[in-house]
């Protein structure tokens, strides 16, 4: 029948819609038309939606972390940071806020390994928290190479041949060998130290003992080492660096590991900070050592996760930022961003848009 469709039917397709807030951004991807520009195909991610979008925010909130770590802060008294324990590196002063920088040790077996040290050597973040991969990997690179392989490889047969597949890289098992053969002897000088000098050793003192011996620019712990950035991690043995220790138990058995003065240690990092930002790739342990940290004063100011974990399964890896906000590990104000993506595609981009930019005044920073 000819006619108009049921009032019905038109009712529920043409619903009326209410005005949205005038200030809301709209959807808008960025023009070729207008030639390549890479800055501002970057910045057009931020009203392209979906992830893209979660990277603009992103990146928003990593500069509010940068424009509040520039601002001078004056010491109050009573308010100074715990002094630190003998043997460890003195800290280097309070800033408007305190960066705090997590990462799985993939990332460091990963080219985004280049990108961590730019931040370390600049001095640009101010604590670091990994698991034990994250840190024998970089050494192990200053020793030998890792190469591209290919997700499909059979492990059977690189089992045959001796290589280790990490995702599509792979680690030659002589390169684990080589770690051996310069570790042991640092190893002995640590047991050697305790004894005759009352060296009272921890994961973050081992970590900053490690980047001094690599000696090698090209490390992300020479550079914490240099730039006294305390690097914290808890499960130092769960690795190729708990398989040297335990072998060296054996051969030179004594070294003690306390992880107890460094639970104190990183804790009065947050505890002690004016404002806290949090950047973590990836989940895990790294994730919640720092969000742990932070509940002790209350929550992170400012807060970036870079992962592809769900939260489903109720992981903590997979937890989004109001989770955290539960259990007071952000504050109930701060705004955080979870970008839900593979951190070897978006970090890299994250650091051009946020401390690679402010390079200049930071680097000026690091220099006062």
């Amino acid at each position: 029948m000819a006619g108009l469709p049921p009032s019905v039917a038109r009712e529920a397709v043409l619903k009326e819609s209410t005005a949205l807030p005038a200030d809301m951004l709209r959807i808008r991807g960025y023009d070729f038309n207008q030639g390549l520009d890479h800055r501002a195909l970057l910045q057009s991610f931020l009203t392209t939606g979906f992830q893209a979008s979660s990277f603009g925010l992103a990146v928003q909130e990593i500069n509010k972390m940068i424009e509040k770590r520039l601002e001078p802060v004056e010491e109050e008294e009573g308010g100074a940071e715990e002094e630190e324990e003998e043997g460890t590196p003195a800290p280097r002063g309070r800033s408007g806020c305190t960066i705090f920088l997590g990462y799985t040790s993939n990332l460091i077996s990963s080219g985004v390994r280049e990108t961590i040290r730019y931040l370390a050597q600049h001095k640009m973040v101010d604590v670091i928290v990994t698991t034990a991969g994250g840190v024998e990997e970089d050494l192990i690179k200053c020793l030998a190479a890792t190469y591209l392989g290919d997700f499909s490889l059979p492990g059977k047969e690189l089992r045959q041949r001796g290589i280790n597949r990490i995702g599509n890289l792979l680690v030659p098992n002589d390169n684990y060998c080589k770690f051996e053969d310069w570790l042991m002897p640092i190893l002995d000088q640590m047991v050697h130290e305790q004894k005759t000098e009352g060296i009272h050793w921890t994961p973050s003192k081992i970590i900053h003992r490690l980047g001094k011996e690599i000696n090698n620019p090209e490390s992300v712990y020479y550079w914490a080492y240099k730039n006294d950035i305390p690097v914290f991690s808890p499960a130092l043995t769960d690795g190729s660096l708990g398989d040297m220790i335990y072998f060296h138990s054996y051969k030179n058995p004594g070294l003690v590991i306390d992880i107890v003065e460094d639970i104190r240690r990183l804790n009065s990092k947050a505890v002690f900070a004016k404002r806290t930002g949090m950047i973590i790739l990836g989940g895990g342990l790294v994730k919640h050592h720092i969000a742990n940290a932070n509940l002790m004063r209350n929550g992170a100011d400012y807060s970036v996760y870079v992962n592809t974990g769900q939260e489903f399964d109720g992981s903590d890896s997979g937890a989004r930022p109001d989770e955290a906000v539960s259990w007071g590990k952000i504050r109930m104000d701060a705004k955080p961003v979870k970008v839900y993506a593979d951190a070897t595609l978006i970090f890299p981009l994250l650091v051009a848009e946020t401390f690679a930019h402010h390079a200049d005044k930071l680097i000026a920073e690091k220099k006062e």
